[in-house]
């Protein structure tokens, strides 16, 4: 019996994963198996036999396996549907929860709205990578601590573990009273820039009242645009969703973009107390004076909504 050069490489490649006292063996039966199987093909060419047997054979790492019983998977069949039900709680439940408790406590802390979005993003990746890596971690060691006891086949299901249905988005009177809000808002930007509806009285002695815009001026040479740019992904969004009858995954995907181009720049210039205008403030206050934390509190509100209502509409489209 004769072996060639790739049935050497071969068999080396598979008994070097097998425990030391069964490596000689294996290897004997191993180069015994393709030499006869190649013989029994009398083939003209017994170099290109060797390499059709050898290719049949298959990967050296997975027919190891056959001796080891080790499972090639990370996570296995039976234990997959488990791990991705958990990651996908963890992800949409554990850390919004995380990432919100955390920019609120920053912000409690520094009063520093701008460093605690920061904290925030950076804790949403973080801590969201750190989530991944160790749900994986414990179910690729529970996969092996399975095998290794002998433990075959996922628990007993019986349908009492099925989920509760949710009610389906069928895209309707809330999809298109969305629609109309975000378009209102967009409206109510343009028409209070053009139309400067708020009457200042100023001194009336020299009669230099006049008509003001209610929101900053100056956010027209900047951070109105993606405010605007915002809700106009968002009317088209809506739109889609009610023309799609519900929400889908690619809806929410782009629903999540426009949600974070509005939401951003509009919780930012509130916080830094840029959305009003400084004269109207200054004629207003004598129907109410804000305090700083207040704007501080709205901006963190209209980052909860959101958050939110991007959740939500992820949550909705995996229904």
């Amino acid at each position: 019996m004769s072996t060639g050069v790739l049935t050497e490489r071969y068999v080396h490649e598979v008994v070097r994963r097998l425990p030391a006292d069964q490596r000689d063996d294996i290897a004997e039966e191993l180069r015994a198996t393709i030499a006869d199987t190649v013989e029994g093909r009398n083939a003209d060419d017994p170099q290109a036999a060797e390499r059709e047997v050898l290719s049949e054979m298959g990967d050296p790492v997975r027919y190891a396996s056959r001796y080891t019983e080790r499972p090639l998977a990370l996570i296995g069949p039976d234990l997959y549907p488990a791990y991705l039900r958990l990651l996908v709680a963890l992800l949409t439940t554990v850390l919004p929860v995380i990432t919100v408790g955390l920019v609120l406590l920053e912000v409690a802390d520094t009063d520093d709205i701008g460093a605690a979005l920061r904290s925030g993003v950076g804790t949403l990746i973080t801590v969201g990578a750190q989530l991944v890596a160790v749900l994986t971690l414990v179910f690729a060691v529970a996969e092996r601590v399975r095998h290794r006891r002998g433990v075959t086949g996922a628990a007993r299901w019986t349908p009492d573990d099925l989920p509760d249905v949710r009610q389906p988005d069928k895209g309707g009177i809330g999809a298109f009273a969305a629609v109309v809000w975000d378009a209102f808002l967009f409206a109510l930007i343009i028409w209070q820039h053009t139309a400067e509806p708020y009457w200042a009285d100023g001194d009336s002695a020299a009669g230099d009242g006049k008509w003001l815009e209610v929101l900053n001026p100056d956010l027209w040479s900047g951070w109105i645009w993606p405010i605007l740019a915002g809700l106009a992904g968002l009317v088209a969004v809506g739109l889609a969703r009610v023309v799609a009858r519900g929400w889908t995954l690619r809806l929410a995907t782009w629903y999540a973009v426009a949600q974070a181009v509005f939401t951003l720049p509009l919780a930012w210039v509130l916080y830094q107390q840029e959305l009003f205008n400084p004269d109207f403030l200054a004629d207003a206050k004598t129907l109410w004076e804000t305090p700083d934390p207040v704007y501080s509190g709205a901006a963190l509100i209209v980052l909860a909504i959101g958050v939110s209502s991007v959740t939500k509409g992820f949550r909705t489209a995996r229904s």
